[in-house]
């Protein structure tokens, strides 16, 4: 599925570029064109279920490589509305751990992101409001990035990690069909995936 980018509502294909097909082979098949063996045939019936057995334990000693998004995607995300009060996505931010946030509109569509670098221009004023109590006159809509790249559940993760250094972004939000937030894909769901989650095929 291709990489959209939307900027107020407006949404186009982000370019692609042609990604090398997958080619999964297993350790074992690959050993077997190295010595010159082929897959057997009837007329081998023993051989045949020995590969069987070795493949089957291959297989649980690998964990499933990640492949789309949805393999390594944080689901389901917190996101907030548009009419937020910029005090809020800081304390959320703060409190959480979070560098991003997704901004709906009022019918739950992606609208914009707000970024931790976001916020950081509007310190002082976080900061007299929290020492003041009093309501800060700015909302999430006024100093979101309304330019959003997203992506879906089955996006390749490699097409998806290429956009990522292209445009310097480190989170992308995954869309369904009808453009509503599923989840959340960063550079650090990329870093745990290569960590925790087994042989990324990002390279293949």
């Amino acid at each position: 599925m291709p990489i959209i980018v939307a900027v107020n509502g407006i949404a186009e294909v982000y370019p692609a570029k042609l990604v090398t097909p997958r080619h999964p082979r297993t350790e074992a098949a690959a050993d077997r064109e190295h010595h010159g063996h082929h897959s057997p045939t009837l007329d081998h019936p023993a051989l045949a279920a020995q590969i069987a057995y070795q493949q089957q334990n291959l297989d649980r000693s690998h964990p499933t490589p990640a492949v789309l998004a949805r393999d390594l995607m944080t689901a389901p995300v917190l996101s907030l509305p548009s009419d937020s009060r910029i005090l809020d996505a800081w304390t959320i931010m703060a409190h959480k751990g979070f560098h991003h946030i997704p901004i709906t509109s009022l019918h739950g569509t992606l609208v914009g992101m707000l970024s931790y670098r976001d916020l950081l221009r509007h310190v002082p004023e976080l900061i007299a409001t929290a020492d003041t109590g009093r309501a800060s006159g700015k909302h999430a809509a006024e100093i979101m990035t309304p330019r959003v790249i997203s992506a879906t559940p089955t996006t390749d993760l490699r097409e998806i990690a290429r956009v990522m250094l292209e445009e310097r972004i480190h989170a992308v939000p995954i869309l369904d069909q009808s453009r509503h937030l599923v989840g959340i894909l960063s550079t650090q769901d990329l870093l745990r995936g290569i960590a925790n989650h087994g042989p990324l095929e990002l390279w293949t």
